[in-house]
């Protein structure tokens, strides 16, 4: 597709799309780097040029905990609605909006795109009010304007900098172990996957506002994206199993040990700690329904990050 733009073009995702699509696109972000110009979405947007065929808004902040609360709200919300004007005032007709898992909330129950959103966290709330903004942009005529809005699980790949690549380190150094229980489910996606799903919806889908979860169905396990990993990398396969209220207790004592001494430790955090003992239990079924897959294994998509650190770790 000819002449596309991105908003929160150097982010993770961003540089991975930017990447898939080469060098017609326009790159936009709050942080500029050598491939991207600067721009604040929580501004009204102006930016003079050709004439833009799709739109692809990743920009938002996102970790969670990591941001004031209010601060979710002011940057995502802000963002989608200038983006949506931005959109009108070019007459951009096509919008893929990168929302996420987080509107579902941390709940055990499987998750469908239908299913009633019920975020718990400022994150979630900020992206559920983003998703109704594109719609209400949308709405506005129907019958010409495309939105489709995916909602990605964990991320994985090369320069995630996230969830994987701690626990990718933590079972290399033998120190990571089972939180609480083997079975939460986790949903995930390869980023190569996901911003090639992007640019397939973009092009397939007919206007109208679509929305997709792009994860892996059926969700996989800790315990089997543990094993997947230490049978990929070389990273040690866990045994322990350490109980939630040991690990609750632990979380918040050393959170409290590094306000009083002011130095936080990175990662370990009881919110984040208490995220990994819920399931993200995401059903990516639809995806497959509607003629869209996944390139990747869980395997295969591990293996390819591998190599692409030439084998030297996940980064």
């Amino acid at each position: 597709m000819n002449n596309p733009l991105i908003f929160g073009a150097s982010g993770f995702i961003g540089k991975h799309l930017s990447n898939h699509l080469g060098s017609e696109n326009r790159c936009f972000d709050i942080k500029a780097n050598s491939a991207s110009k600067i721009c604040d979405v929580r501004k009204s947007i102006e930016i003079e040029g050709d004439s833009v065929s799709v739109l692809y808004n990743l920009a938002a902040i996102h970790k969670t905990p990591g941001h004031k609360y209010h601060e979710y709200f002011e940057t995502n919300i802000n963002g989608a609605e200038n983006v949506c004007d931005f959109a009108r005032k070019k007459n951009i007709n096509t919008i893929v909006f990168t929302s996420s898992i987080a509107p579902y909330g941390a709940w055990e129950d499987e998750k469908f795109e239908d299913s009633l959103p019920l975020p718990t966290s400022a994150y979630g709330s900020s992206k559920l009010v983003s998703e109704e903004i594109h719609k209400r942009w949308q709405a506005e005529k129907p019958d010409e304007r495309k939105l489709i809005i995916v909602r990605p699980g964990v991320v994985i790949g090369m320069n995630e900098g996230g969830n994987f690549t701690r626990l990718y380190k933590a079972m290399k150094s033998g120190r990571f172990f089972y939180p609480g229980r083997k079975d939460t489910k986790k949903a995930a996606i390869y980023v190569k996957d996901l911003v090639r799903l992007m640019v397939e919806m973009a092009e397939k889908e007919e206007p109208g506002a679509h929305i997709y979860n792009t994860v892996y169905a059926p969700c996989y396990s800790i315990e089997e994206i543990c094993k997947t990993m230490a049978k990929v990398t070389d990273a040690k396969e866990p045994k322990l199993t350490v109980p939630a209220c040991v690990l609750n207790m632990a979380a918040s004592t050393i959170h409290l040990l590094g306000k009083v001494i002011g130095k936080p430790f990175d990662g370990i955090h009881p919110d984040r700690v208490k995220k990994l003992m819920v399931s993200t239990n995401i059903n990516g079924q639809k995806l497959l329904d509607n003629g869209y897959k996944m390139e990747y294994s869980l395997e295969e998509a591990i293996s390819d990050w591998w190599n692409d650190c030439n084998q030297e770790g996940l980064y």
